[in-house]
């Protein structure tokens, strides 16, 4: 039986295929040749994201691919565990001066993936200017891999004694759901931020980077929806391996906990708002938490285990992609990709939408936050009201890019 700590590969669905994407934009045009080269090169160092699905044992498990994961010189999107992949649950892309690598979201999350990321961007960056940069902090082809990065995150813990924490918080069901407007189909703005002006924004109103973001959403959805009595809640990333001490681990356990934000509540007083907002936070986000989380987990696997595969496949991975929350936000703590950060212009993070209405993706690099508001619509009137509400905080923003969602889907896997 699968371990518990394994990927649930069966997630990933062509309906909502979970996939997640890092995208840089360089200062000069993309070098295919010398990218397709890194690519393959990494795949010694980082061989837990070069693997295909394969079914056995009543489940779906990642194995080595010996095919070369493709890097294509387009934006539009291809089908991972397919031919046009090479069966791969990964892929590179190309467009202009900027590069992206996409990957199921079952097989990582975004701290196990940005050190792949550095590591490119290292090597395709000394190859493309010849210059001698320092390796301080990358992984590179030929370093040994630490059992840290691939083995049981959590070997060290007593997963089994965990009792419940002192606080669980009861999910809102009729929760507020974003109006759609313009076509139904999913858009993308990136947005630069000053780092300092946020910052200082999050010291002044006892906030931080998820919970300013939560609440501007929500006041956000207050003016673009002003009669709706239902209350906004709003999923933000936390990181259970972190959350218990481990943070060299490629494996997806990345989880949310919630804030909620009630029609009564008057958002008016921004020092009140994010306080409110940081305490719900806080509750949640305990290493007994996790710990118990993991435990739930564990069980969850051992219950999963004696279903057909078939089950699996459907009408379990359906219900994991329905939308459970109004927003959702997340922040991948990474404010440097080390010595390339000077050929950097921009960073973002992108995930597929699926179980909430809006998403925001937050980076941080060269003193800018970067955020990648990803809407199930095309309108663009909600994304203006945020922008307002920023900016009446005395936040300055940039739309840099707009453009449609265009991730890798995924073919069904066969049982």
């Amino acid at each position: 039986m699968k371990e518990f700590y394994e990927p649930m590969l069966y997630m990933s669905t062509p309906d909502h295929p979970n996939t997640m994407s890092v995208v840089a934009e360089l200062k000069e045009p993309i070098d295919g040749e010398i990218l397709t080269d890194v690519v393959r090169d990494l795949s010694v160092r980082f061989p837990y994201f070069y693997v295909k699905a394969v079914v056995r044992d009543n489940d779906v498990y990642p194995e080595p691919n010996p095919l070369p994961m493709t890097v294509r010189n387009t934006w539009e999107p291809i089908n991972f565990n397919s031919p046009e992949s090479n069966h791969h649950l990964a892929a590179w892309k190309y467009e202009g001066s900027r590069m992206a690598f996409e990957i199921s979201h079952s097989l990582t999350d975004g701290a196990g993936v940005f050190p792949y990321i550095k590591s490119a961007l290292y090597l395709y960056l000394s190859r493309k200017t010849g210059e001698s940069l320092d390796p301080a902090g990358i992984r590179l082809p030929g370093d040994a891999i630490p059992k840290s990065e691939t083995d049981n995150p959590f070997a060290d813990l007593d997963i089994d004694a965990a009792e419940e924490p002192l606080y669980t918080k009861a999910t809102v069901d009729d929760f507020y759901r974003v109006k759609v407007e313009g076509d139904p189909a999913p858009q993308i703005h990136h947005i630069r931020l000053d780092e300092s002006q946020l910052i200082g924004y999050c010291r002044d109103f006892d906030g931080s980077p998820n919970a300013m973001i939560a609440v501007m959403l929500t006041r956000a959805a207050r003016r673009y929806d002003p009669d709706n009595e239902k209350t906004v809640s709003v999923s933000v990333a936390i990181d259970h391996k972190a959350m218990l001490g481990v943070r060299d681990n490629y494996r997806m356990f990345a989880n949310v906990i919630e804030v909620d934000f009630p029609r009564s509540l008057s958002l008016d007083d921004l020092l009140k708002t994010c306080t409110m907002a940081r305490g719900q936070m806080m509750l949640q986000a305990q290493p007994e938490n996790s710990l118990w989380a993991m435990k739930q987990r564990k069980l969850t696997y051992a219950k999963l285990g004696q279903l057909p595969l078939d089950v699996k496949l459907g009408v379990i991975a359906k219900s994991a992609g329905n939308v459970r929350w109004s927003f959702s936000v997340s922040y991948t703590n990474s404010r440097s990709m080390g010595s390339v950060d000077p050929y950097i212009d921009t960073l973002y993070v992108v995930a597929e939408p699926g179980v909430f209405d809006i998403g925001c993706e937050i980076t941080c690099i060269n003193h800018n936050f970067f955020l990648t508001i990803i809407q199930s619509f095309s309108a663009d009137r909600f994304v203006e009201l945020f922008l307002e509400e920023l900016s009446s905080v005395g936040i300055d923003c940039e739309v840099l890019r707009k453009e449609p969602l265009r991730l890798c889907g995924i073919e069904p896997f066969k049982s």
